[in-house]
C-alpha cells in the first residue's frame, strides 16, 4: 500500500512540474513559444503584410484591424484542424514530450559517459565555467561543430522518417493539418520524438564526448538569454512562421543559408513538386548538398497536407496516437514491407537523388 502510495506521489509531482513548466514557457528562453520569439514572428509577419498587401482601388485599407485579420484570418482559426493541433497540444504536453526529452537526456548521459570511458555528463556541465575572451574563439568554434553536427544528424533522421514507412506512419501525423499555425509545430506523435531523441541524444553523447576527450572539458557555447546564439538567432529569425499561412521567403541564395519560413512550407506541401524536399532545420545547405532543397518563387502551388489524401481522417487527439499503429498493423497483416518505401515518393538516399 505504501509502495502504490509513493507512486501516486512521485506521479503527482512530475505533473505537477509538467504544468508549472508549461504555464511558464512564454518566459522561458530555451523553449520555442518564449515571447520574444513570438513578437520577432510578429514583426517579419507586419513586414511581409506591409509589403504585399494589395493598396489598390477597393482593397481594404491597411489598418490595424486589417493586419490582424491577415494574421489570425478565418480561414485558419475557423478550420477544425487548427483547433485540434491546440487540444493536441495541452494533451501532449504531458506524454511526447515529456518524454522525448527525459530519452534524449538519458540517452546523451549513456553515450557520453561511454565516449569518455566513464565521466558524468552532469558532473561535467556543473563544472563549467564561463568562458573568458581568449576562450571565445574556441566557444564560437565548438557551438558551430555541435549544433552543425546534431542538426545534420536531425536532416537524415527527417529524411529516414518520409522514406522508411514504420517511421512515415509515426511522422505522418506532423504531416496532417489542413492549416498551420504555430502551435502546428507541436503535432508531433511521441514515437515521432523518439527517434529524435535516441538518434540526436546519441549524437550529441558522442560529440561531446569526442571533445571532452580531446580537450578535457566542454566549452561554453556564447549564448544570448541563456540559449546558444545560432539557436536564438533561428528562433528569432520567424521561426513560428516556418508553421503558419504566412509566406516569407528571404531574397536570393539567402534561403540556403539561413532557414526561411517558406523553406518548410514547401516541406509540409502535398504537391508533388514538393514532396520529400527541404529536410534541414538549421542549416539548409545540407539540403542543397543531398539535392533535396527546393524554393519556388511563390507559395502558389504550396498545399499543406498529406499528399493523396482528400479529407484527412487525423480528426481528435485520439486518432493522432493511434492511427499510426493502426496503419502499422494493417501493412503486417497485408504483407507490405516496412523498410521500402511503397508510396509514390523517391526511394533513393539523399546523395544519389538526380539532379
Amino acid at each position: 500500500m505504501e509502495t502504490i502510495s509513493h507512486l501516486f506521489s512521485e506521479m503527482y509531482q512530475m505533473l505537477s512540474e509538467q504544468f508549472s513548466a508549461l504555464v511558464q514557457t512564454p518566459f522561458d528562453p530555451a523553449a520555442r513559444l518564449f515571447w520574444l520569439y513570438l513578437c520577432t514572428a510578429v514583426l517579419f509577419a507586419y513586414w511581409v503584410y506591409h509589403r504585399y498587401s494589395k493598396t489598390d482601388a477597393g482593397a481594404e485599407p491597411r489598418t490595424l484591424g486589417s493586419f490582424l485579420r491577415f494574421l489570425v484570418p478565418k480561414s485558419v482559426w475557423g478550420h477544425p484542424s487548427a483547433w485540434l493541433d491546440l487540444r493536441f497540444f495541452l494533451v501532449n504536453q504531458f506524454t511526447g514530450k515529456l518524454l522525448y526529452v527525459s530519452l534524449t537526456g538519458a540517452t546523451t548521459a549513456f553515450v557520453f559517459y561511454w565516449v569518455t570511458g566513464g565521466i558524468s555528463f552532469v558532473d561535467v556541465i556543473k563544472a563549467s565555467e564561463m568562458p573568458g575572451f581568449s576562450d571565445v574563439v574556441i566557444s564560437l568554434i565548438y557551438m558551430f561543430v555541435v549544433i552543425a553536427i546534431t542538426d545534420f544528424a536531425a536532416f537524415y533522421i527527417h529524411y529516414l522518417q518520409h522514406k522508411i514507412p514504420i517511421l512515415w506512419e509515426f511522422h505522418k501525423v506532423h504531416h496532417s493539418p489542413e492549416v498551420m499555425h504555430p502551435i502546428s509545430n507541436f503535432r508531433e506523435h511521441p514515437f515521432d520524438n523518439v527517434a529524435y531523441a535516441l538518434g540526436i541524444g546519441s549524437v550529441y553523447g558522442i560529440v561531446l564526448g569526442s571533445v571532452m576527450v580531446f580537450l578535457g572539458y566542454l566549452p561554453n557555447m556564447p549564448t544570448v538569454l541563456g540559449v546558444p546564439i545560432l539557436l536564438f538567432l533561428f528562433n528569432a529569425g520567424g521561426y513560428h512562421l516556418r508553421h503558419s499561412h504566412i509566406w516569407l521567403r528571404w531574397p536570393g541564395r539567402w534561403s540556403m543559408v539561413f532557414p526561411s519560413p517558406a523553406h518548410h512550407h514547401v516541406h509540409h506541401s502535398c504537391h508533388p513538386d514538393h514532396l520529400d524536399k527541404n529536410f534541414a532545420f538549421l542549416f539548409p545547405l545540407w539540403d542543397v548538398l543531398f539535392r533535396t532543397y527546393e524554393m519556388p518563387k511563390d507559395n502558389k502551388d504550396v498545399k499543406f497536407g498529406i499528399y493523396g489524401v482528400e479529407e484527412s481522417e487525423y480528426t481528435s487527439v485520439w486518432k493522432l496516437y493511434s492511427i499510426p499503429f493502426r496503419n502499422i498493423f494493417n501493412k503486417i497483416k497485408t504483407g507490405k514491407s516496412l523498410t521500402v518505401n511503397e508510396e509514390p515518393r523517391q526511394n533513393k538516399a539523399p546523395a544519389q537523388v538526380d539532379p
